[in-house]
């Protein structure tokens, strides 16, 4: 794109109408893949249909990494989106975590199902048993069975020191370790504590030495006063006068949770070592084949879909070949990480706007479809990764819908809120105490239903049984919140 083109410009859509800049480039030379072209031209559409002003794009096939970078960083200060351009990757961030807490696994000096008490002797919550008993691996499959839609105080150095010894002491249990898959960032600022703690540094230099360094991770920082050194996308979002820059700029303290900035090339360097058997930037093995292809195998259901959980990573068999993803959401920006390792295949989207996950979803449905040939199932249960998914992108409503009388009640989520669920005008109809409007509900599978209003149609609602057949649980967007007797 050419200088000009930056010059005095406001309208988003004379933005994207604009060719790519010419920084848009391949990370190896080969003749123009036709595939990775189509891909590019549904980027420009889906930034167009959703205003989405700056988006990267990264695919490895067969050995082959693609590159390229589309719009610009924000529209405020207009400047191109290029390969070494840093996102904040929010929950991708995760990923990382489990990487690192595995590095340290390898080195002897963790144990996956050692109790968290072992690394943590003051560790605790508000309920003994789960205290004594929940894991790293409880955490980094979700599944320590506590509220994890929370974050940590921006305390500096002492934000995990002081969220692991002054707020979970407060949670109560929601479900029993490893009974319920729930979506927790709170397990994973934990396990940055834990990582702490072991190590003798802060979760800034650990995430560097563990895992940046040895990847050759040159631009992937967790320090915002590092990541401003280069060129930075910033948070959109639509308002009524157009699009608009969020700010102020917000990262999260819980940096194992959601803290990591990246640029596309780093990111698809960090794909490849996982495909690529654990090999660090300098041809040595870092973490070892067997732990890999842990992080990679199924650990749990997310009852009642048929998405699975791997060790930091989302499982999802699309078309009878296995995925492996994690998605982010934060400060205006959504993203997306996948796997297909059996398809030799990775790839990313980054986007800079609140509503890039439409872009994310239908740019991942095509990647699947034109690189390996698989798309999901119509009506296939499907569960949270991290990222916003529309679950009308590919159900449609049970006819007749089921009886309701199974799922009325009250539904706790401490400290969060609490969860309605009761019949009217003939659907069931959700309220959270959060401030949401009620969402009524459709099912699309047994026990499992989206919203036909509210934050956005499609989301996920999803019922989850004890033992006995009884439903105890509701799961609104990946979050449980427990029923009252």
């Amino acid at each position: 794109m050419r200088r000009r083109d930056f010059l005095g410009f406001t309208p988003l859509p004379a933005l994207l109408r604009a060719p790519s800049p010419p920084v848009a480039q391949r990370a190896a030379a080969a003749p123009a893949d036709r595939r990775f072209e189509a891909i590019a031209a549904l980027v420009r559409e889906k930034m167009r249909a959703y205003r989405v002003p700056g988006v990267g794009l990264g695919v490895t096939a067969n050995g082959t990494t693609t590159l390229r970078g589309f719009g610009v960083t924000s529209l405020d200060d207009p400047q191109p989106i290029t390969p070494d351009t840093l996102f904040t990757i929010a929950s991708i961030s995760k990923t990382m975590t489990a990487t690192a807490v595995m590095r340290l696994v390898e080195l002897g000096t963790l144990d996956l199902k050692a109790p968290i008490q072992r690394y943590l002797p003051d560790f605790r919550i508000a309920d003994d048993d789960t205290s004594r008993q929940v894991t790293l691996w409880h955490c980094l499959t979700h599944t320590p069975g506590w509220e994890g839609q929370l974050t940590t105080e921006d305390r500096g150095a002492e934000a995990l020191a002081h969220f692991a010894s002054s707020i979970m002491p407060t949670l109560p249990a929601l479900a029993p370790p490893g009974r319920v898959w729930s979506y927790n960032n709170a397990g994973f600022a934990l396990t940055g504590r834990v990582i702490e703690a072991v190590t003798g540094k802060s979760i800034h230099d650990a995430l560097r030495d563990l895992v940046f360094a040895p990847l050759g991770l040159g631009h992937t920082v967790t320090r915002l006063t590092d990541a401003m050194t280069w060129r930075l996308t910033l948070g959109h979002r639509d308002r009524d006068a157009g699009v608009e820059v969020i700010r102020p700029f917000q990262t999260t303290s819980s940096t194992t949770a959601g803290g990591v900035l990246t640029s596309l090339t780093d990111m698809m360097r960090y794909a490849r070592f996982h495909m690529g058997g654990g090999i660090d930037a300098q041809g040595a093995p870092h973490i070892g084949r067997p732990l890999l292809e842990l992080m990679q195998t199924p650990q749990l259901r997310k009852n009642p879909t048929t998405d699975e959980m791997g060790v930091g990573w989302h499982v999802r068999t699309v078309g009878g070949v296995t995925t492996l993803a994690h998605g982010g959401t934060l400060n205006g920006h959504c993203l997306l990480l996948q796997l297909v390792p059996s398809q030799a295949l990775a790839f990313t989207v980054l986007t800079n706007h609140l509503d890039g996950w439409r872009l994310v979803q239908d740019v991942e449905a095509a990647i699947l479809q034109r690189y390996a040939g698989v798309a999901l199932t119509p009506g296939q249960p499907i569960g949270h990764r991290g990222v916003n998914e529309a679950m009308t992108f590919h159900s449609t409503a049970l006819v007749p819908q089921p009886r309701f009388d199974d799922y009325y009640g009250t539904y706790q989520r401490p400290p969060v809120g609490t969860v309605q669920v009761r019949p009217e005008g003939g659907r069931l109809v959700v309220a959270t105490g959060s401030g949401q409007a009620e969402a009524p509900l459709t099912f699309y599978g047994a026990d499992i239903a989206y919203a036909l209003s509210g934050q956005y149609v499609g989301m996920p609602y999803e019922f989850i049984r004890d033992d006995t057949g009884v439903v105890r649980w509701v799961r609104v967007n990946g979050r449980i919140a427990r029923r009252t007797p």
